[in-house]
């Protein structure tokens, strides 16, 4: 099991692979269009699922993905793998499936921590940051925030501050060109331990993957002058860091939606105000005895905060509509204070006719 640990097996799918007897544990460390790239104590090898797990799954999230611990058969001279059962996930990055109603799909599974990368220039967005940090904490995984290019921040006290404000104190990492990146993230990587870097194209992801790898794997971009990242990575993949631990890279958070996102931890102030709302449904702009914007106007919580919360609250609640039933949705919330759109009709009518 020695190459498995390598790349973050632990006791626990050691104990659960002992059920399936006559198959061989592996783990999904790469993924292709029909094809996987699994890792066993004998090597890499391709890897496809068998008809059975195939015929059985009817949902895309049931498929295998980057990070699962799978069982598997094969023989020695064979190239190819066969894939049969997922083993359980403790962690689940989902994204919203392209182009299939009401279907999730999986980006990543079983990752313990996610660094969540923002770049410290343009880039900078604490809006950006309150999104990532809901689609992390309900992966199942715990967030730790890194601010890259730190050297460019004129203020940096003032922006952990900010981000300290915003994550409720989640571990902040600072890395910049002049400074040994690598031994910050000791704490977080080592042997059984399996991380995740997500954020925008071109803050600098596969940089600091590179670091940890000692060799550069994956390819790197100069950002433009509009400080606009330059997307590389355009698949996902596990590699063992010389920390101890592996690292799964990803695209741009261009690929993760928010069908799921925990609010509940990422805004964890607003929720608990809005337990002491008038009305159970209050959408929290203008109705009476509405307690987040009592403590908006005491200055308890910030506008640009309560504006990203019901952003982020009304996204999540569009997640596998059609356009046709979004713009209801956008138009029931519009003419909520009227009683909805059926009586801003009656009322519209009303008065023409009036």
């Amino acid at each position: 099991m020695k190459l498995l640990k390598s790349y973050g097996l632990t006791d626990r799918y050691i104990n659960e692979s002992s059920i399936y007897e006559g198959l061989r544990l592996a783990r999904v460390i790469a993924q292709y269009k029909g094809l996987y790239k699994i890792i066993t104590d004998n090597g890499e090898r391709k890897a496809q699922i068998s008809g059975k797990l195939r015929h059985e799954t009817t949902e895309l999230s049931k498929f295998p993905a980057v990070g699962d611990f799978v069982m598997v058969s094969y023989e020695k001279t064979e190239d190819t793998a066969v894939i049969h059962h997922i083993l359980t996930r403790k962690s689940v990055f989902l994204r919203t499936a392209v182009g299939i109603k009401d279907q999730a799909q999986v980006v990543a599974s079983n990752v313990d921590s996610v660094f969540i990368c923002m770049s410290l220039n343009s880039n900078y967005n604490l809006n950006r940051l309150e999104r990532y940090l809901s689609i992390a904490w309900d992966s199942g995984a715990t967030p730790v925030i890194v601010l890259t290019k730190s050297d460019l921040c004129e203020n940096l006290t003032q922006v952990i501050q900010e981000v300290e404000q915003v994550s409720f104190y989640s571990d902040i990492i600072t890395t910049s060109m002049f400074e040994n990146n690598i031994d910050k993230f000791k704490p977080y990587l080592k042997e059984g331990i399996t991380a995740a870097f997500i954020g925008s194209s071109g803050v600098g992801k596969s940089t600091l993957i590179n670091q940890m790898l000692e060799k550069s794997i994956l390819e790197t971009k100069e950002t433009g002058k509009d400080d606009k990242g330059r997307h590389t990575t355009t698949g996902r993949e596990m590699f063992p860091t010389i920390l101890g631990g592996v690292v799964i890279d990803t695209p741009g958070m261009r690929e993760l939606g928010v069908q799921s996102a925990d609010l509940s931890r990422s805004f964890a102030d607003i929720e608990r105000l809005a337990q002491h709302c008038k009305f159970n449904d209050c959408s929290h702009t203008n109705e009476p005895g509405c307690a987040i914007q009592n403590a908006l106007s005491e200055g308890r919580i910030d506008q640009r905060r309560l504006n990203s919360y019901i952003k982020l609250k009304n996204e999540a609640s569009y997640e596998g509509l059609n356009s046709k039933q979004i713009e209801s949705q956008k138009l029931e919330r519009m003419f909520k204070e009227v009683g909805g759109m059926k009586n801003a009709r009656k009322f519209a009518k009303k008065r023409k006719d009036g």
